[in-house]
């Protein structure tokens, strides 16, 4: 009676995990609309947390190196070419600052220095180790959307 209880959460549980992986929308579907990506790119919430610490990280977001985040005032080096990101959870709704992350391109215009993050539209002479990748995942921008989401004034 162990076993079996013991198989079928194993079960359950791997299978939940498969619908969460799933449910992952490759980088060629996302789907803007007004300036916006409604949809989740993962049907998984964000970690706000784990957001900061992508959106700080030089190897990931490295999104302080043109961005000013007071709450990550310990964080080395910000940098002062975009604008503050205080307040953008203000400015900016869950859904636009979802579009943006992904491809700022498709937000302002194709003269944005900002990358797309979860975009393989990026351009002429890409490393050859990077051909065909995202700089982000897609579990990584909901999570940077949701760190963005918690800077309100």
């Amino acid at each position: 009676m162990g076993r079996t209880l013991t198989a079928i959460v194993a079960l359950a549980v791997f299978a939940s995990a498969g619908l969460a992986q799933a449910a992952e929308v490759a980088p060629a579907d996302v789907r803007f609309e007004d300036m916006a990506v409604t949809a989740s790119l993962t049907g998984v919430p964000g970690n706000p947390e784990e957001g900061a610490k992508t959106l700080a990280n030089r190897g990931l977001g490295n999104c302080l190196a043109c961005h000013v985040v007071t709450a990550l005032a310990s964080e080395q080096f910000h940098g002062d070419v975009a604008p503050s990101l205080d307040g953008v959870a203000d400015r900016w709704s869950e859904a636009e600052l979802r579009a943006i992350v992904v491809d700022a391109k498709q937000v302002f215009s194709d003269e944005t220095m900002m990358p797309g993050f979860y975009s393989l539209n990026v351009g002429i002479d890409v490393r050859k180790d990077l051909v065909g990748k995202t700089i982000l995942t897609a579990q990584q921008v909901e999570d940077v959307v949701a760190y963005l989401a918690t800077l309100k004034e």
